[in-house]
């Protein structure tokens, strides 16, 4: 299907919704704005059930075919909550809350969902259920695992599930995307150390944290270096460490070390914590200290479906053709439909955003040209993979 004329029809009303969206943004759990716009829409669309406060704030809408033989359902994804940064540049739907700002185009994925549920509620060409789900905090709050917690795909009966992430660098209307892990998961860690302080002047009095601190970090980088298969990929970054104290004569008795864990190996995800323990024990009993290490779980290895990212495939094709459709390598950041992709099979494909600024960026916006290629998507992996009758 390439761009259908109704779907190109849509493209500007769609892409002020984005703009309005992008002018409210609102972060984490707390998109009840952006979530009442959305299921407003979605009413009027005429979809068949329009469901509120699923994972807090999320919304789902089912649409149903012209007919339900195969008694089947696809859910299809898209991500509302905003970053807590401030925006600049000079764009006339720029953000109007302070501190916010939709610098990762989830305005864009929002308005082509909705674009895409008026036309599958308009045409309703399929034999089945399409189950569009927009969920709040991805950006760090794991609105997806909320909303699977909340039984969103045993009560939608969903039996795939499908999601546009746009991506800055790659043309406009080129769709990219790869079987297996495609993001790494994202996991955090915090280490507190313990010793003896006292003068600087006298320091075989103390237990020098500053000097457990030190050969702390430098030992943690051999978890990635001589732990982990050079074959697989993994991050362990030291982003943070500090001492309790400030003073030039003091020998500090606390410290805390910070930092990100991440890789595409769920088993190399499992190693790395055992390692950093067993490291961190090791580093204080030599120099006669101690140490309480937390982890804070994010999100999983985003893995697509090989089955699934072959449909995926196939829509993309349909919109696009051979040429606009690539292999993306993978890439280290996070996203957490990882939750949704371990509930049911499905993929994750990325839609080209042009030359714009990079996601996150204060300058970042997403392409409105992107919108009828989205839409189009969208709308092609519920007309093939549930055919009419």
């Amino acid at each position: 299907m390439p761009v259908k004329n109704r779907i190109a029809d849509l493209h500007e009303e769609v892409a002020a919704w984005r703009r309005d969206i992008h002018e409210n943004p609102e972060i984490l759990y707390e998109t009840h704005r952006t979530s009442a716009l959305v299921a407003e829409k979605l009413r009027g669309f005429g979809c068949d059930e329009v469901v509120t406060g699923i994972g807090r704030t999320g919304v789902v809408a089912v649409i149903r075919g012209k007919s339900d033989t195969q008694g089947r359902a696809i859910g299809l994804r898209a991500d509302m909550d905003a970053l807590p940064m401030q925006e600049q540049g000079d764009l006339p739907h720029a953000s109007k809350i302070p501190g916010a700002m939709h610098a990762c185009g989830h305005d864009g994925h929002t308005a082509m969902l909705l674009g895409a549920a008026k036309y599958l509620a308009e045409t309703r060409n399929f034999d089945g259920s399409a189950v569009v789900i927009f969920q709040p905090a991805e950006e760090g709050g794991n609105g997806a695992e909320a909303m699977c917690k909340d039984g969103l795909m045993e009560r939608f009966g969903i039996d795939e599930v499908y999601a546009i992430h746009n991506a800055p660098g790659i043309p406009v209307g080129t769709f990219a995307l790869r079987a297996g892990p495609i993001l790494a998961s994202v996991d955090e860690f915090t280490i507190h150390l313990q010793g003896r302080g006292g003068h600087a002047a006298k320091p075989q009095e103390t237990l020098d944290t500053t000097v457990m601190l030190s050969h702390l970090i430098c030992a943690l980088q051999t978890v990635v270096s001589r732990n982990i298969d050079p074959v697989l990929q993994g991050v362990l970054s030291v982003t943070s460490a500090e001492t309790s104290s400030r003073a030039f004569n003091v020998i500090p008795d606390r410290a805390e070390i910070r930092g990100t864990i991440r890789t595409h190996s769920p088993e190399v995800r499992a190693l790395i914590p055992k390692r950093l323990r067993a490291i961190t024990k090791g580093v204080t009993d030599t120099f006669g200290g101690a140490a309480e290490v937390e982890f804070h779980l994010g999100v999983p290895v985003t893995i697509n479906d090989a089955t699934a990212a072959e449909h995926a495939q196939a829509a993309a094709l349909s919109v696009a053709g051979a040429a606009n459709c690539i292999e993306i390598p993978l890439g280290m950041g996070g996203e957490d439909f990882s939750f949704m992709l371990e509930a049911r099979p499905g993929a994750m494909v990325r839609l080209g955003n042009g030359s714009s600024a990079g996601l996150h960026h204060p300058e970042y916006d997403f392409n409105d040209e992107a919108i009828p290629f989205g839409i189009s998507w969208f709308a092609e992996m519920i007309e093939q993979r549930m055919p009419a009758s």
